[in-house]
């Protein structure tokens, strides 16, 4: 089952036609046996997710960022991580971009959503293709300050440069906060993201511009959730999200 799972995961992704980061390796990174009983979801492939999917009975580890980023030497954590996995038949398939951009599945589809906006636009090119959205929508900051933290589960630290009621917000997860003059040419007056430079916070002043910092961690939990709760859905298998927040 697994490798049809693969399959329908780069078909509902189209993986291979998105452009991502060289360390991002998307698709299944790690193979099994090939038996997919129970799936775990996660923002990380580190080494305390792979052993939480291992206790938790998981055959099938699904991340936003994956196992491969540094040059590939299979020394230290990185050997630690692939001998427990491998030895307890845990395959670990990763999608970065292609599950932050995914117009429905995706980490900011999903969280435009759970803020209780159903219309968006794509926006913030990165190398041809759209990697966030904008919504025109009408609501106070503190507002939508509010409805962000009830959904992050925790605080969301907010620069307010810009007005105090919006207009056009732009939604990027992770660590998109250094795109503040990107924010500006899509029209946007307020931007939600994960984190940014030191920097950030006075440029979104000077610029006019709100943005929440929701966390890098936070706002890359929803895509994960998404997909294994679709693959579930379509071969009849229970799926879990293990949740081990970083705090940034």
């Amino acid at each position: 089952m697994l490798h049809e799972i693969v399959h329908r995961c780069d078909e509902l992704l189209n993986t291979a036609a998105i452009v991502d980061y060289s360390g991002a390796h998307n698709g299944l990174q790690l193979e099994s046996g090939g038996k997919v009983t129970r799936i775990a979801a996660a923002v990380d492939a580190g080494e305390a997710v792979i052993h939480k999917a291992v206790a938790c009975g998981c055959d099938l580890l699904i991340v936003h960022h994956g196992l491969l980023w540094s040059p590939l030497r299979f020394t230290g954590a990185t050997y630690r991580k692939i001998k427990a996995a491998m030895d307890h038949g845990l395959a670990i398939y990763s999608s970065h971009l292609p599950l932050d951009l995914h117009p429905t599945l995706g980490n900011n589809a999903q969280l435009s959503r759970a803020l209780g906006f159903e219309a968006w636009t794509p926006a913030f090119p990165y190398k041809g293709q759209p990697i966030g959205l904008k919504v025109d929508a009408s609501v106070s900051v503190q507002e939508l300050r509010c409805k962000l933290e009830a959904i992050l589960g925790g605080p969301a630290h907010l620069a307010p440069g810009g007005p105090g009621t919006t207009r056009r917000i732009g939604i990027v997860s992770g660590g998109a906060g250094s795109e503040i003059a990107q924010v500006v040419d899509e029209g946007c007056d307020t931007f939600i993201t994960g984190e940014g430079p030191h920097w950030s916070y006075t440029a979104a002043e000077e610029l006019g511009v709100n943005v929440f910092y929701g966390g890098h961690y936070a706002t890359e939990t929803f895509g994960v959730k998404a997909l294994a709760a679709q693959l579930a859905a379509e071969f009849s298998v229970p799926w879990e999200f293990i949740d081990h927040p970083t705090g940034l």
